[in-house]
């Protein structure tokens, strides 16, 4: 793990610039929030997430966040079909401040064309070049 001017950036995973994580399981993907995204969005007080079966696309907004700061849409990394959506998140949508990387994943998809749309997404060194972008330009 990296930190970017105090953002946690783990290895192992692939970004977005939707501030998405993934993390590849096997065939499955799992999918969550940034620290970046929970820090700049601060106290995230409502969760909407799709339900399990629908097919999703890369790229497309598939939920919000709420904070006491705005409304945030979250944006899919991947394309596929919704296997699980966390519960616990959904009722405690605090644990996205808490734990953005461990128990407050949000969505696990079954992929549809993974191996293409990994291209589109940022591995470890890109995403650590591309935070402190951010902070910079804050």
């Amino acid at each position: 793990m990296v930190e970017v001017e105090g953002y946690s950036v783990p290895e192992g995973l692939c970004y977005s610039k939707d501030f998405a994580w993934v993390k590849i399981e096997n065939d499955r993907v799992r999918v969550g929030i940034t620290d970046y995204a929970q820090k700049t969005l601060r106290e995230i007080v409502y969760t909407e997430l799709p339900d399990v079966g629908l097919e999703v696309k890369q790229n497309e907004p598939y939920g919000t966040l709420e904070s006491v700061k705005a409304v945030y849409d979250i944006v899919l990394p991947v394309s596929g079909r919704v296997e699980e959506v966390n519960e616990e998140v959904l009722s405690h949508p605090e644990l996205l401040n808490e734990d953005p990387y461990g128990k407050a994943w949000l969505l696990i998809i079954r992929p549809s064309d993974l191996q293409t749309e990994l291209g589109n997404l940022m591995d470890f060194d890109r995403a650590v070049e591309w935070h402190k972008m951010q902070v910079r330009e804050k």
